[in-house]
């Protein structure tokens, strides 16, 4: 096998090789052929119906890219804050985002989405801050292919903020240039663009599909989640970022236990989580 496709191929390898499911609930998600409970719709169906920007309160919506429903949710940094958080790792629906809203206001609650990597024990894998308090050091280390091995592929990086300013950048650029703790801050991997450009060992199309999520930055500085509703590769995540929302640079959050809570159309996906990301609106 030549020199370029065997690293291709092992590159591959590595995009799909850490996406083991923890134990414990799978994420409840309609397949694609499957009408969505409650309509005679399929999520496809109902994201071609429903492309455009959010209605008025919501921040999420659905679309379709490249044949493959995705929900897509804006912050904006006039209208909305964003915070980390944790999943709880004991008590009733223990390393779940329905278990840590539990008992919050829900009027306050723009979304919420899984933040990142984690560990077995449900702790951030990476460069973790929670309202300014750091929980957890910037990973510089190679790793290896395992539950965590997207984040190891090189370059990753971290998505953070203070107030209304927020930031995404590749780890070693973060390390060099952020001097001051920000207010929050998660770091995950791959990076799926930077400077535009989509990261180096990710195919246009790769044989790995999974259900998917990421965060990217547009030109205003609003902040772009993305979460698939039906498995998607790589390529096609960093795809919609680039070709859909303009974003120059892009973090991909994790895969299969991506999770969504979206209270404007009643949305909570079941499945562990760790860090979390949670947009309140001001």
């Amino acid at each position: 096998m030549p020199g370029r496709t065997a690293a291709v191929f092992i590159a591959a390898l590595a995009l799909a090789a850490c996406e083991k499911q923890p134990e414990g609930e799978p994420v409840v998600r309609a397949e694609l052929g499957e009408a969505v409970e409650g309509t005679d719709q399929t999520p496809a169906q109902i994201a071609a119906d429903a492309n455009g920007e959010p209605g008025e309160g919501a921040a999420c919506r659905q679309a379709v890219f490249e044949s493959v429903p995705v929900t897509h949710c804006i912050a904006d940094p006039e209208r909305h804050r964003i915070d980390t958080a944790l999943a709880p790792v004991s008590g009733d629906n223990f390393g779940t985002i329905e278990g840590w809203a539990a008992g919050r206001n829900e009027s306050d609650i723009a979304f919420v989405m899984n933040g990142g990597m984690y560990g077995d024990d449900l702790r951030p894998i990476g460069y973790f801050v929670r309202a300014g308090d750091r929980l957890s050091e910037l990973d510089m280390g190679d790793g290896s292919a395992g539950i965590a091995g997207n984040f190891y592929l090189k370059p990753n990086g971290v998505f953070f903020g203070t107030g209304d300013s927020w930031r995404l950048l590749d780890s070693e650029t973060f390390l060099r240039t952020v001097g001051t703790r920000p207010q929050f801050g998660t770091q995950s991997g791959p990076m799926l663009l930077i400077d535009g450009a989509m990261h180096p060992e990710i195919q246009d199309n790769g044989p790995s599909r999974a259900i998917r999520n990421g965060v990217g930055i547009d030109a205003e500085g609003r902040a772009h989640f993305v979460i698939s509703d039906a498995p998607l590769s790589f390529g096609q995540l960093a795809r919609f970022f680039r070709d859909e929302i303009g974003a120059r640079d892009a973090l991909y959050l994790d895969g299969k236990i991506s999770a969504l809570w979206d209270p404007a159309s009643g949305r909570m996906d079941k499945g562990r989580v760790g860090p979390l990301l949670v947009v309140t609106r001001r």
